[in-house]
C-alpha cells in the first residue's frame, strides 16, 4: 500500500496548480495619478485649433521684412529666412529668422502657442538686435482666420508703448504675412513692419 499511496501522492502534486512567486513579481500598474502626480496640480492640455493654424506655418521660408518710417519716406526692406517647426509634441510654433542687410546680420527666434481652454495664443520673441524679450497674447478668442496678438509688458504696467500683429497665411499655405501696427494712447495706429514669407518648397 505504501507504493501505491506514494505514487498517488505524486501525482496530485504533479497536477495540482505552481503556486506564483509573488516575491519578485512586478507591482501593479499604477493609477495615472500615480504615474503623473504633477497632473493633479497641473492638469495636461491637448492641441486644438489653434494648433491645426500654426501646424500650416510649418518648414523653410523666404522673408521679406518691410519697415515702414514714421516720418514717411521709402521703405527699408530687408531680407532673410525662417525654419519654422511644431514642438513639444505639436503644442508650439518655433521659428529662427536670419536676415542680412545694410546693418548685418541678424537673427531673431519666436515661439507661440494656444490654449484650447482660453481659445488665446501667446507668443514669446527674443534677437539678437535687443535684450529685451517679447510678449505678445490675444485679447479674443481664435476667428481661424488670423492670429491677432497684443503686446504685453512686465513689471512697466505704466508704459504707454502698445503694439498690436496680425498674422495670417493662406489657404495652400504657400504665404504668410505678419502685419506690425503701433497703436497710440488716442487708439490710432501707424504700420511699422511686415514680414512676408514665401515657401521654399513643397507644402506644410
Amino acid at each position: 500500500m505504501r507504493p501505491a499511496v506514494l505514487l498517488l501522492g505524486l501525482l496530485l502534486g504533479c497536477s495540482a496548480p505552481p503556486r506564483e512567486n509573488t516575491r519578485n513579481a512586478p507591482a501593479a500598474a499604477a493609477a495615472p495619478a500615480d504615474r503623473d502626480p504633477q497632473s493633479a496640480y497641473e492638469p495636461r492640455s491637448a492641441p486644438g485649433d489653434g494648433q491645426k493654424y500654426l501646424a500650416r506655418m510649418v518648414g523653410d521660408w523666404e522673408v521679406a521684412k518691410t519697415f515702414h518710417r514714421r516720418g514717411g519716406g521709402e521703405p527699408a526692406v530687408t531680407r532673410g529666412t525662417c525654419h519654422q517647426t511644431m514642438v513639444q509634441d505639436g503644442r508650439f510654433l518655433q521659428s529662427g529668422f536670419v536676415f542680412e542687410g545694410e546693418a548685418g546680420r541678424s537673427t531673431g527666434t519666436g515661439v507661440i502657442g494656444f490654449d484650447p481652454d482660453t481659445g488665446r495664443f501667446t507668443s514669446f520673441w527674443i534677437d539678437s538686435r535687443s535684450t529685451r524679450v517679447s510678449i505678445r497674447q490675444s485679447e479674443a478668442g481664435f476667428d481661424g482666420r488670423e492670429i491677432v496678438l497684443w503686446s504685453r509688458t512686465l513689471g512697466d504696467e505704466n508704459s504707454a508703448r502698445r503694439s498690436r500683429t496680425v498674422s495670417t497665411v493662406d489657404a495652400d499655405g504657400q504665404h504668410m504675412l505678419h502685419r506690425q501696427f503701433s497703436v497710440s494712447p488716442d487708439g490710432s495706429e501707424w504700420l511699422v513692419m511686415e514680414l512676408a514669407l514665401t515657401r521654399k518648397t513643397g507644402k506644410p
